[in-house]
């Protein structure tokens, strides 16, 4: 009974947002990340490091100067906040639809460097075939390209969403703390240390740490999973 107690002292208003804020997260990036990692991959422009740099900042940024940043260009004084002011009659900073935004852009790097390693890893004699067959280069995108890359699109959308599940700066900086809308598990944590509920903040740590590991586990295992069954992989 004490232990059942104890659990429901847990925030599962923030975790069900958490949740949430992972899986908008992660579909966005899957649509956004995949056309940009094929370009990454298998554009010849001379520039390319450049948008390969923008991809990557976030991984080196701290999150508080990208959340900053990030308020700034969707405040209602800036084109973006006040487009959206226009079109829906609110405001992109402290809202469910910022905070989206926001981990969108931290994100980033995690769905498209996996994505973009997997689809250099293909065989490029194969994608040239296709070619050479009549095949579009969207068709051999979905026919060839996608399948044979299967494990690092599954490890980047995997990531992406694992990732979201933890931020805690970006979030704090662009949505600040507002309940049942902005206030993340990784938020929710931080007041329960705050005002010393630290058996809350155990236990919500504790389910955060879980879900990481069982994320972790099912990423390597799919990856495991997809190669055993592969055609022709045990011939090699």
């Amino acid at each position: 009974m004490d232990s059942f107690y104890r659990a429901n002292n847990m925030d599962w208003q923030a975790i069900g947002l958490s949740v949430r804020l992972s899986i908008s997260t992660t579909l966005i990036l899957l649509a956004l990340g995949l056309p940009l990692a094929y370009w990454l991959t298998f554009s010849k422009r001379r520039w390319k490091f450049l948008i390969e740099a923008v991809v990557a900042l976030p991984l080196v940024l701290p999150p508080t100067v990208l959340g900053f940043y990030v308020l700034l260009a969707i405040g209602p004084r800036s084109p973006i906040g006040a487009l959206y002011a226009r079109l829906t009659g609110g405001m992109l900073p402290f809202s469910f639809q910022g905070l989206l935004l926001a981990s969108v852009l931290y994100s980033l790097p995690f769905t498209v460097q996996p994505v973009a390693a997997a689809f250099a890893a293909v065989d490029p004699r194969l994608l040239e075939a296709s070619w050479c067959l009549g095949v579009s280069r969207a068709a051999t995108f979905r026919r060839v390209l996608a399948p044979l890359a299967l494990p690092g699109i599954a490890t980047g959308a995997i990531l992406s969403f694992a990732h979201t599940m933890g931020e805690f700066g970006v979030v704090l900086m662009v949505g600040g703390n507002i309940a049942g809308v902005t206030r993340t598990v990784s938020i929710s944590i931080y007041d329960q240390v705050q005002a010393l509920n630290y058996t809350a903040a155990a236990w919500t740590s504790l389910f955060l740490l879980g879900f990481s590991f069982t994320v972790l586990v099912f990423t390597y295992s799919l990856q495991r999973r997809i190669w055993s069954i592969w055609p022709g992989r045990h011939g090699l």
